[in-house]
């Protein structure tokens, strides 16, 4: 780990790798250092702000490389964000093509997985998921596209996202997200922060209602609607379930007979 000054309020730390970065952030944030400020994480890097007044970069170079680094707790124990996709997009063919799969085996994988915002970039509110299945990491498009709709679920490399605004992009679009995760008026605006918890769940071509859902020890199953076929996926965590379809994105308690619609009216899932 090496800590680089950046201008008289800033440092850059460069580390490992990015599992580094992420604990490093991690740290930072759960117990930072005198005069520490934002934090901006990315691949391998984390830029740390702090006051001047309360510190200089000597004292936090030291700080810093005191901290310990503990292991990020997996993403599946952590209170996660559910984001309902419609898996209907212009290049799932094709991942499958490159990965030898089916495009319902790329599916189930990709709702399969625990993912986390690892950082954010390239435009305000994208942000890059780690967690993806090793025989999903495909590469970028060669020809990137002019306009890429809001909400459009891609995969490139080791990482997966959402787009959160139209804009050039050269990702593999695997489908459509509903669930808006960039909005001026919110505070924060952006609903995928570095560290959050995500998982993808499979809903009919209807749309859907995204949430969060409380992670308990691991008591509740995630279901994409379609199973392993085409269009579906399955992951496995306890007794309970979330079920995407028909548009909707349903929680069932085990042995209790009903269900609540996750997003704003609360249970199960709440609205982020």
């Amino acid at each position: 780990m090496r800590v680089l000054r950046c201008g008289s309020d800033a440092v850059l730390i460069e580390t490992e790798d990015a599992e580094q970065a992420q604990r490093l952030h991690a740290a930072l944030r759960d117990t930072p250092p005198v005069g520490v400020g934002e934090l901006v994480p990315a691949a391998r890097t984390v830029l740390v702000h702090y006051d001047p007044a309360a510190t200089d970069w000597q004292r936090l170079r030291a700080a810093v490389t005191a901290l310990p680094l503990r292991a990020a707790p997996p993403a599946e124990a952590a209170e996660t964000v559910l984001i309902p996709v419609r898996y209907d997009g212009p290049d799932l063919a094709e991942v499958a093509r490159l990965t030898g799969l089916t495009p319902g085996q790329v599916v189930a994988r990709h709702t399969a997985g625990h993912y986390r915002v690892a950082f954010c970039g390239f435009a305000p509110g994208f942000a890059y998921l780690t967690g993806l299945d090793p025989r999903l990491r495909v590469p970028r498009r060669a020809e990137p596209r002019t306009r890429v709709p809001t909400g459009a679920v891609a995969v490139a490399d080791e990482y997966t996202g959402v787009y959160p605004r139209t804009s050039p992009g050269g990702w593999q679009l695997l489908g459509t997200t509903d669930l808006p995760l960039w909005d001026t008026t919110a505070d924060p605006p952006t609903r995928l922060r570095p560290g959050t918890a995500v998982r993808f769940v499979a809903v009919d071509a209807g749309g859907g209602d995204g949430g969060r859902e409380d992670g308990g020890g691991g008591d509740r199953r995630e279901e994409g609607h379609a199973g392993e076929g085409e269009g579906g996926g399955t992951g496995e965590r306890g007794r309970g379930r979330a079920v995407g379809g028909a548009g909707r994105v349903r929680c069932h308690r085990a042995g209790s007979g009903a269900s609540r619609v996750g997003g704003a009216r609360g249970g199960a899932f709440r609205g982020g």
